[in-house]
């Protein structure tokens, strides 16, 4: 089966381009990375900070099968409502350093919408060493699964 979100890495390149486009309006995908209770369902994570503002930064918290805790934090450098997120992004005691992210949401129709992530990393070689990881296949369970909460959410909220 073929993954909605794509994800492409050129050859001695330090960067990913990462797209998908979501049968949600653009406010909802935005939302669904600005509000913390939406952010927790779809990222299955919690979400110990999240300051939505320039200067603002993140902090979350996953625990895997095994009961060990893993952080990632960043820091928000611009934040345009409905438009773009521009953030750094760091996955704590690993070797991957941190990466920059430009994270921009655009209205396809008034019930589609596309995200574009464009993430820079230090080196190819650490670029390289996220790509041997199940990455492609673990964003794309993600965005499924923000698909699928947001939904619900908003089937849940017209049935009220």
């Amino acid at each position: 089966m073929e993954q909605k979100t794509k994800v492409h890495a050129e050859n001695g390149k330090q960067e990913l381009l990462i797209t998908r486009e979501f049968d949600l309006p653009l406010g909802l995908l935005f939302k669904a990375y600005i509000e913390p209770d939406i952010v927790e369902q779809w990222m299955g994570t919690k979400v110990l900070k999240l300051e939505n503002k320039k200067h603002g930064g993140y902090q979350f918290e996953t625990t895997d099968p095994r009961g060990n805790k893993h952080g990632f934090n960043g820091t928000i450098h611009e934040f345009v409502p409905n438009q773009k997120i521009t953030r750094t992004f760091e996955m704590e005691n690993t070797p991957f350093g941190v990466q920059l992210e430009f994270l921009e949401f655009e209205s396809l129709t008034d019930d589609t919408s596309k995200l574009t992530m464009h993430i820079v990393y230090k080196s190819a070689a650490l670029r390289d060493q996220v790509m041997q990881l199940p990455f492609a296949k673990g964003i794309n369970m993600a965005h499924n699964r923000l698909q699928d909460v947001v939904n619900i959410l908003t089937y849940h909220d017209k049935a009220q």
